[in-house]
């Protein structure tokens, strides 16, 4: 099969079309056929050698796809060959064939493309993981979502607008807070250009939001904290500004805040598949209702994967970039 791989940490040039075996599949997993790869902010600290691969996962970056099922390991029976599938994958994704756990997968859901579907898997997977899970997003809350024209900004806006909560967030360019808003949020800010934390506190009428998601961090806590109500809940899943800040421990005390985040790569099938079971009944009916749209910023061919990263990195994507196999 053909695949891309990282021939040695650095920048999208080190990034090479190779040719490689196909993967054979374990007792409970798929092989996919590959139709589509999803490109993803951790795909570049990979590539750049920041992201080190779990054990047992493929050293190729891409962790989530779309295709159709070719080979099924012999335990596995949830699904047949011929099946329509996206999936998270823990590595190996931008290849024409990726092998995956079994309870990763998803269908793809009634009147996606397989561009569409294979930019939902990374995405869902967190939004749920972070803001449900970990965030404990209660009917009527708030949410602020920090970086909303991500592919995870565009995610968590769409899906806590449509489960009924206010949601707002901030944006780099008033281009992307117009976005934010077309997406579901109440309103949005221009970080560059506003005073976000005031802002924010202004429209909620002081008392602030009851859960942040968080992936900027860095200089961004201590302005996040006074932006939290009483009980509110900070999520962390990533660190654009660094993984160091300053924290009032007072104000974490006396409004009883919680903090805390996670990473998604590591954890093991049976956890996965959990969350795969709560998408399917709770937010892909949402998905083909289109209630929740996939937003597809641009394609690329496998073979430019290495354009794929630049895109990324320069930050101009609103949503989601997805390598065509």
């Amino acid at each position: 099969m053909r695949a891309v791989e990282i021939s040695r940490p650095g920048g999208p040039e080190v990034l090479k079309v190779v040719e490689l075996p196909k993967p054979t599949p374990k007792p409970n997993e798929l092989v996919v056929k590959v139709a589509a790869a999803g490109v993803n902010r951790p795909d570049i600290l990979q590539r750049a050698g920041h992201y080190p691969v779990p054990p047992d996962a493929s050293p190729l970056p891409g962790l989530e796809i779309a295709g159709e099922v070719v080979e099924m390991g012999a335990a596995a029976k949830l699904w047949k060959r011929g099946d329509k599938v996206c999936a998270l994958v823990n590595g190996g994704g931008y290849a024409e064939y990726c092998a995956v756990a079994e309870t990763q997968a998803l269908p793809v859901p009634r009147g996606l493309s397989m561009v569409e579907a294979a930019s939902l898997p990374e995405a869902c997977f967190t939004v749920w993981g972070n803001v449900y899970d970990r965030g404990r997003l209660a009917p009527g809350e708030t949410l602020l979502v920090q970086g909303g024209t991500s592919g995870i900004g565009v995610t968590a806006i769409q899906m806590a607008a449509a489960s009924g909560n206010r949601v707002f967030a901030t944006a780099g360019s008033d281009e992307k807070v117009a976005a934010c808003v077309k997406l579901g949020a109440e309103k949005a800010f221009n970080y560059k250009t506003q005073d976000w934390v005031a802002e924010l506190r202004a429209a909620t009428g002081g008392k602030g939001v009851n859960l942040i998601l968080d992936m900027v961090g860095g200089d961004y806590v201590p302005r996040e904290l006074k932006c939290l109500a009483e009980e509110g809940r900070l999520v962390f899943i990533a660190y654009l500004r660094g993984p160091k800040t300053e924290l009032d421990i007072d104000s974490v005390m006396r409004r009883r805040l919680t903090l805390t985040g996670s990473t998604l790569r590591p954890r093991s099938a049976e956890f996965k598949g959990y969350i795969a079971k709560n998408l399917r009944e709770k937010v892909w009916p949402l998905i083909e209702a289109a209630r929740i749209k996939p937003q597809v910023y641009k394609t690329f061919p496998l073979e430019q994967a290495a354009e794929a990263h630049r895109l990324m990195e320069s930050s101009q994507h609103i949503g989601k970039i997805v390598l065509t196999v």
